[in-house]
């Protein structure tokens, strides 16, 4: 029996209302909070803060309505919570303040594990570190109102001027959170120490490299009608999958406590099992995301399109079947790690620690051995080595 293609129907493109998923960041007195309350009640709508700032955004209780969250012992576990409690109880916006603490409790338990699990070893460490970093994206993805996340982000001091007039300056870096954050933003607005906000990312296409001083409840809800302009989002049919969980824009009439959407690895496969069709592959979306992560975080694409070649048998991107794609994703940021101090080994005058040959040997062995142990249980191939 001769295998077809199966049959796709282009239609024109529609835009549909959207949920925001907006990042800030900025060094510390930039203003994030108050900033993210001016857009969040510029946005509309009961507004929740999940606060991790130890009661910041109490302090502004009487300039905006809020409810609030203080979150201690902020572990991705407990974001995840607080999160899902927020969709329960349907509030139309989330401040989440700050992101950061979650980065930091998430490395700290990575040494721990390292220290309890695998002798020392972080990169074997972060197979369980990783994991947890994207359920945490993915719970604010899921959302079904607006996001708005804080994150701090390293300060460093630069010297305006020169002469007995000089004075110095201070300036933000990357936010505290981990490589390719940024990504699963819509819109990503720095701050500067002087509270003006550079927007370096805008999915909406109005806002891009624009400059805003003290961005507040007008740039909220300029936001708003640009994402309520439009159709609603069409309805899944009955047993349909989901796609991608990581686009950025949730249903917009999702009702209060309804299910998150699954990521689409998660969801049943087409083929039910029975070997009738051919396996799933990811999709278009899929495939552009992968290549602008690796592309972000500046990996050899040669070497990642290798990895998937000896642990899936998979020589190009687009024949990976989804939970592979999963698979590969939670790697990325760890391959990321590992190149860069391969770099700095060879960086002149770098104080970086160099990655020690048997650990990195550990590392790439025991991924490889875990993925292709993957594929061959999970992905319905015969076996890893078997031609894409």
């Amino acid at each position: 029996m001769t295998n077809q293609a199966p049959a796709f129907a282009f239609q024109p493109a529609t835009k549909s209302t959207a949920k925001l998923r907006a990042a800030l960041f900025g060094p510390s007195g930039s203003g994030k909070t108050f900033t993210a309350l001016r857009i969040a009640t510029g946005l509309g709508g009961r507004v929740a803060v999940i606060d991790t700032e130890r009661g910041s955004a109490s302090k502004y209780a009487d300039r905006f309505g809020f409810d609030v969250l203080d979150l201690h012992q902020p572990n991705i576990e407990r974001y995840q919570a607080a999160i899902a409690a927020a969709g329960r109880a349907g509030y139309a916006v989330l401040v989440i303040d700050s992101l950061s603490h979650g980065w930091q409790e998430l490395l700290a338990e990575i040494d721990r594990l390292a220290s309890a699990k695998y002798k020392g070893n972080t990169w074997s460490a972060w197979s369980e570190g990783t994991p947890k970093q994207r359920a945490l994206v993915d719970a604010i993805l899921a959302f079904p109102g607006h996001v708005i996340a804080t994150m701090r982000s390293k300060t460093e001091w630069s010297v305006d001027g020169s002469g007995p007039k000089s004075k110095p300056v201070r300036i933000g870096l990357a936010p505290e959170q981990g490589k390719g954050i940024e990504y699963e933003f819509d819109l990503l607005l720095e701050l500067s120490p002087d509270h003006v906000g550079q927007v370096i990312k805008d999915r909406t296409g109005k806002f891009q490299d624009v400059t805003i001083d003290r961005p507040g409840e007008t740039f909220g809800a300029e936001l708003a009608a640009w994402l309520n302009d439009g159709e609603p989002p069409p309805a899944d049919p009955p047993g349909a999958q989901r796609p991608d969980s990581r686009a950025a824009v949730a249903p917009a009439a999702a009702p209060s406590g309804a299910p998150q959407p699954v990521r689409r690895s998660e969801a049943s496969h087409t083929n039910g099992g029975n070997g009738s069709q051919p396996p799933q592959t990811i999709t278009e979306a899929q495939h552009r995301r992968l290549e602008a992560r690796i592309n972000e975080l500046r990996l050899d694409r040669e070497r990642v399109k290798g990895w998937c070649k000896r642990a899936f048998g998979v020589e190009h991107f687009p024949d990976l079947q989804p939970r592979q794609y999963d698979r590969l994703d939670e790697k990325l940021e760890e391959f990321s790690d590992i190149a860069d101090r391969e770099a700095a080994e060879t960086a002149q005058g770098d104080d970086t620690a160099p990655v020690d040959p048997d650990e990195r040997a550990e590392f790439w062995a025991e991924y490889d051995d875990a993925a292709a142990a993957a594929s061959q249980t999970g992905s319905g191939r015969a076996a890893a080595g078997q031609g894409a």
